[in-house]
């Protein structure tokens, strides 16, 4: 609520005009603030010595809400069941909509609404009702998904390239540690540890990083995007507890396989051919 309150709805005096809340963006539209009146046009009609007419009725503005999608704030407005119900000239609900305290959990209770009420009443979960939208945005984070992969398959050969280069570099020392009885298996998993150290500490900066500047875009809303066109000002940065575990483990799973070639090839070095010119 932006301003007014919903009690206005419950608490609507016989002297005044019937109470409405209206969406900030039509409130912004039809130039109208707290305590103004606007005239409401139904489908109903009146018929009267000039013929059909529509049926208008004063409301008074007794809120302003936004809710976040210009859908519903550019086209909605809330007044009391039984002022809806003189409005429309309907004494039964044509439609009850629930909130649910977990999303994903909409299509089971759904399902468990169909079998309670019978085939007289019709149920829809927000998946059903927008599949189109679930759709394209499935196929976007898939595409997203593809792209950040890509760039830990890059940030993957760096960590090849550069453990190549260190073999390269330290190959007298891993021949001299051979001459002295370290074990293949041993020169391979100091190499493979200090890959995956390199890239443990990557993945964790990053993602810090990365889960502080989702949050301060998402708390002052900067990315701001046109409204009538995204339904939303701004894009919200939700950093989902399961997705963030995923992308740490994968980026660290990736660069521990990065480390296995460069690692067996100095587990594999001869140390001969090492000493031969030094």
């Amino acid at each position: 609520m932006r301003q007014g309150s919903l009690n206005a709805l419950a608490n609507e005096a016989e002297d005044q005009l019937p109470a409405i809340l209206l969406g900030q963006d039509l409130a912004t539209y039809l130039d109208v603030t707290l305590d103004d009146s606007v005239t409401l046009v139904t489908p109903q009609q009146t018929l009267s010595p000039l013929g059909l007419i529509p049926r208008t009725r004063r409301a008074r503005v007794a809120g302003i809400f936004n809710l976040g999608l210009y859908e519903f704030d550019s086209s909605s407005g809330f007044v009391s069941l039984s002022f809806g119900k003189r409005l429309t000239g309907r004494d039964v609900v044509d439609l009850i909509q629930l909130r649910v305290t977990d999303i994903w959990q909409a299509p089971r209770i759904a399902d468990d609404l169909t079998r309670r009420l019978g085939a007289a009443y019709v149920v829809q979960d927000w998946s059903d009702r927008d599949q189109t939208l679930v759709t394209a945005l499935g196929h976007e984070k898939l595409a997203i998904s593809i792209a950040i992969g890509l760039i830990v398959f890059v940030a993957a050969l760096s960590i090849v390239a550069s453990l190549i280069l260190l073999v390269m570099e330290k190959s007298r020392d891993i021949a001299i540690l051979k001459t002295m009885g370290t074990s293949p298996r041993r020169i391979m998993t100091i190499f493979m540890m200090q890959g995956l150290i390199i890239g443990m500490a990557g993945t964790f900066i990053g993602a810090s990083v990365g889960y502080t500047l989702c949050l301060v875009l998402d708390r002052y809303r900067l990315v701001r995007i046109p409204a009538d066109i995204y339904q939303v000002a701004y894009v919200p940065f939700v950093v989902l507890p399961r997705d963030i575990a995923i992308v740490i483990i994968s980026a660290i799973a990736i660069s521990f396989v990065a480390t296995i070639y460069p690692s067996r090839q100095a587990s594999k070095l001869d140390p001969v051919q090492a000493l031969r010119f030094e």
